[in-house]
């Protein structure tokens, strides 16, 4: 690692759980996060800040004047620009030292599988749930860490699917496909906007402990925020032995 990179390091290197040895693995990893919005956002700009050799962002949206209250990666003036090359234009100024990767369509099929196949790690940062299911089969078919978030009025919650651990669930376990609301949305319910980047942050967070090996992950957990009390409960999650998704593992 170069003199530049050892000081604008320096506080995670400081840091004897992570040090340079985690600083290294960071730098070498490529993370693939699903949406380029309130999640995405706060959760992209921390892994550029702290180094991540390779991010690459995929979504198919353009940057709308209701995205601005929350969506941080974009500024006014990317409005109608796609996302993904207004979040690419922020973080390269942020880090001009990784890369940035991004892909202007939707998740799904075989750009998913490709996606996940070449990533070390995926942050779900999607606002619907269709992706949010094709995310976790891709990551279940190929054993990919999957960190999921979720953020809606003033709430919101994260977990990790870890699938390089056997007794640990998957996103369907937690959330039958059939169950789900589709209309459960920002768009029609609201949300308040500091609660996207406490998600995203956590995302993040527990993306680059994954990544730098340290540390308990939130595999097996589920975190859920009330942003109105200000409260924080945790959920023990087990694995469906059932599951049609990652049973057969």
């Amino acid at each position: 690692m170069e003199d530049d990179s050892l000081l604008r390091y320096s506080r995670h290197i400081l840091l004897p759980e992570f040090g340079l040895e985690g600083q290294e693995k960071v730098g070498r990893a490529h993370v693939l996060v699903i949406g380029a919005g309130g999640l995405g956002s706060p959760a992209s700009l921390y892994l550029a800040s702290s180094g991540v050799g390779k991010i690459t962002i995929c979504d198919d949206d353009v940057v709308d004047l209701t995205n601005l209250q929350r969506q941080i990666l974009h500024p006014a003036s990317s409005i109608g620009l796609a996302k993904v090359l207004s979040a690419r234009k922020t973080l390269e100024s942020m880090n001009p030292g990784i890369t940035i990767s991004p892909v202007e369509a939707r998740a799904e099929g075989s750009l998913l599988d490709e996606l996940v196949k070449d990533a070390d790690l995926v942050i779900d940062a999607a606002d619907n749930f269709a992706t949010r299911h094709g995310v976790n089969r891709a990551c279940v078919k190929y054993g990919k860490p999957l960190v999921s978030g979720a953020a809606i009025r003033f709430d919101g919650q994260v977990s990790v699917f870890d699938l390089r651990t056997p007794e640990s669930p998957c996103y369907h376990c937690l959330f039958p496909e059939h169950a789900e609301d589709e209309e459960m949305r920002c768009a029609l319910m609201g949300v308040f906007a500091p609660v996207t980047g406490i998600i995203g942050a956590i995302q993040a967070l527990e993306a680059l402990k994954l990544l730098a090996g340290i540390g308990q992950s939130l595999s097996g957990r589920l975190l859920i925020l009330d942003g109105r009390a200000m409260t924080c409960r945790e959920i023990s999650l087990e694995r469906d032995p059932g599951c049609p998704v990652c049973s057969s593992r």
